[in-house]
């Protein structure tokens, strides 16, 4: 386990160096989790001193809004691909053309067809927790906003199990549950356009995984409970009507109000999040709006 500094940063940011620093500020939001990023301007090269600065930023408040990003596809892949090497997500039908990095997040229909996922968010999740090395961060680019709706909430996995009641610390501690892509999929085709078949080789990419309930994050060395009722579908080693049970009770406690955190979206936001310590959902947005937000994803380590 690497516990993060302001001089422990990840190795993509070295060849960076000579990069100028800019006047970034970081001004947390005051709740439970988020902190927004001004004066930064992702299009221009990053300092080392600037990225260490994100870096901790990120580690300590978990979501981050870089406001007023006018940046392209291949320089919000670039600032991701700092963090570490990129996750594809499972339905490439829905990646940004020329861009395999980057998954179009959008309830927009052109000829007949969607031009994105959207429906992604409608569950509370983590980004890929059903895969092997689930994701460290994602980071989401406003395209295109609704003129209502469309907020996306995020819930603080650390202060879930900071503040779990005895009885369920007692019933995961030491436990792990599995993980599935396929847990709701039929249940979401059946409500919405957004959710193609999957061929034999997309279901191959994502076989059920096992994952610690309560994972220490690698670098910070905190505890979280990371579990969701998108892709979590049982603890292993119970029967199914105790499993069910003690996961509806982590699921209702994760996401009490004073866990919460919901971001309201402004013209040119880019949220990045860290998948470690947070749940998030997307609120919804009323099916006449149009909504196109470009995702990357980075891949973590396995959970431990």
């Amino acid at each position: 386990m690497t516990i993060a500094s302001d001089s422990a940063v990840p190795a993509q940011a070295a060849s960076f160096g000579t990069a100028v620093p800019q006047p970034v500020e970081i001004r947390a939001f005051g709740g439970p989790v988020g902190a927004e990023v001004l004066g930064l301007d992702l299009s221009q090269p990053l300092a080392a001193e600037d990225f260490a600065r994100i870096h901790r930023a990120h580690l300590d408040h978990h979501v981050l809004v870089f406001r007023d990003q006018r940046i392209t596809p291949e320089q919000q892949i670039a600032f991701s691909r700092r963090f570490g090497p990129l996750q594809i997500h499972v339905l490439h039908q829905f990646q940004l053309p020329g861009h395999p990095e980057v998954l179009v997040v959008s309830n927009i229909v052109e000829n007949g067809k969607p031009i994105g996922l959207g429906d992604a968010g409608h569950f509370w999740h983590s980004d890929l927790s059903y895969k092997e090395k689930p994701s460290l961060g994602s980071l989401l680019h406003a395209q295109e906003l609704p003129g209502e709706g469309g907020d996306t909430l995020f819930a603080n996995m650390h202060l879930a199990w900071d503040t779990l009641p005895a009885h369920l610390r007692n019933a995961v501690e030491g436990r792990v549950a599995e993980h599935t892509y396929l847990a709701k999929y039929a249940e979401l085709q059946k409500r919405s356009p957004w959710r193609p078949n999957l061929s034999a080789e997309q279901i191959a990419e994502v076989k059920p995984v096992v994952h610690p309930i309560v994972r220490t994050h690698p670098e910070t060395g905190r505890k979280a409970l990371f579990v969701s009722e998108h892709f979590t579908t049982r603890v292993i080693g119970l029967p199914e009507d105790e499993s069910k049970q003690l996961l509806e009770e982590i699921f209702a406690h994760s996401v009490r109000p004073e866990h919460l955190y919901r971001h309201v979206w402004a013209e040119c936001d880019m949220v990045f999040w860290d998948n470690r310590s947070l749940m998030h959902l997307a609120a919804g947005t009323p099916d006449h709006l149009r909504r196109k937000l470009y995702r990357t994803t980075i891949e973590g380590d396995v959970p431990f």
